[in-house]
């Protein structure tokens, strides 16, 4: 009976691993990734797209990143708001858009590892609320008589290992990235 509370459980705590690295590849490094710019909304049209909808994004070397609009028409409005929402220095070059990305300081790097920590905890977090409500709902099963007190405190030790398997998953993203970001 509690199995199915344990199996609904997993799809909250996998959302929440996949939440975590959709926000630590957001996070700058010395190496280009197209993360770092598809999500940037662009004033055109009369409306506020993301880059990834209005130009193909490559990385063709370590610290390059170029962006192909479809629309030639929209080349410097993409230039505009990547260097007005952001930190890169954007270069229109022809059809296409150029954008280096610099070697990381040592302070900038710090930095960055204080928000992968943090990023991280928010992960901790939510899978501990998750944990918490499956909790409950196992002790509230017991006290209305649906599963025997042995079968509760199996629930507890499974719950709790399915927990630690996934705040296993988190400490090792947050090592990769953080070696990523140390990483000159």
């Amino acid at each position: 009976m509690y199995k199915k509370l344990l199996d609904n459980l997993r799809p909250e705590l996998e959302s929440t691993i996949q939440f975590l690295k959709g926000e630590l590849v957001k996070i700058k490094t010395s190496r280009a990734t197209p993360a770092m710019v598809e999500d940037i909304e662009i004033d055109c049209y009369n409306q506020k797209f993301p880059v990834k909808q209005l130009a193909s994004i490559n990385v063709p070397q370590p610290r390059l990143i170029i962006i192909q609009p479809w629309d030639k028409a929209i080349l410097q409005d993409i230039e505009r708001g990547i260097r007005n929402k952001s930190s890169f220095s954007p270069v229109v070059d022809g059809e296409l858009i150029r954008i280096n990305i610099p070697t990381l300081s040592e302070e900038q790097r710090k930095e960055y590892c204080k928000v992968i920590a943090d990023k991280t905890e928010e992960a901790r977090i939510s899978i501990r609320l998750n944990r918490e409500k499956v909790w409950k709902d196992i002790q509230e099963m017991e006290r209305n008589g649906e599963i025997r007190e042995d079968d509760k405190f199996r629930a507890k030790d499974e719950l709790q290992e399915l927990v630690d398997d996934y705040n296993k998953k988190i400490d090792e993203l947050k090592k990769t990235k953080e070696s990523e970001v140390m990483t000159i």
